[in-house]
């Protein structure tokens, strides 16, 4: 198989070639932009940990003029603030059952195919939004079963650098970084 190399070592050509048409982005958010803890306080508070790498991943694929998304079963004010607030992430959908529904809206609402779409997940919970045509992707701590559903899975851990090199990957196939991780 025809592999090319980029700042994250080597990739697969027929991948890199399907990034190229990538318009949106789906992430989860335990295990995917987060670690996967949640950590909860005694007076009922809840806390999760952010990747600021990440984040500036997700923000400037946003800047570039792409489409993020968050697709999460929990519902907290601070996803909404991390997502909607500080990234610009253009949807963010929370207390979601059933997240395939959820994809297909946001497709049709852009008018968008999924072969257009990249959907990155880490557990069981998350396979049902990953299409057949869509590239699915997860990070490299992801549940094994999902692993092996995936067209790719990165070299870093969710909540640790994972959803960054999704994001750098598409911005260097679109033409908006090289390969060796400047801008172009």
């Amino acid at each position: 198989m025809a592999t090319m190399y980029t700042c994250y070592g080597a990739i697969e050509t027929h991948i890199f070639e399907r990034l190229k048409e990538v318009s949106l982005t789906v992430f989860d958010i335990d295990g995917t932009l987060t670690d996967g803890g949640i950590y909860l306080g005694n007076e009922g508070e809840e806390f999760k940990r952010f990747y600021c790498k990440d984040g500036y991943g997700i923000a400037s694929l946003v800047r570039c003029g792409l489409y993020c998304a968050v697709i999460t079963g929990r519902s907290s004010q601070l996803v909404r603030r991390r997502c909607e607030d500080e990234l610009k992430m253009q949807f963010v959908l929370q207390g979601v059952a059933d997240k395939a529904p959820a994809v297909e809206k946001i497709q049709r609402e852009l008018g968008l195919r999924p072969a257009q779409t990249a959907v990155m997940g880490d557990d069981l919970n998350d396979l049902p939004m990953m299409q057949p045509e869509a590239l699915k992707v997860c990070p490299s701590d992801a549940h094994p079963y999902l692993k092996q559903s995936c067209d790719l899975t990165l070299h870093f851990k969710g909540g640790c650098g994972a959803a960054r090199e999704l994001c750098d990957l598409i911005l260097m196939a679109h033409g908006l970084m090289t390969p060796e991780g400047c801008w172009a």
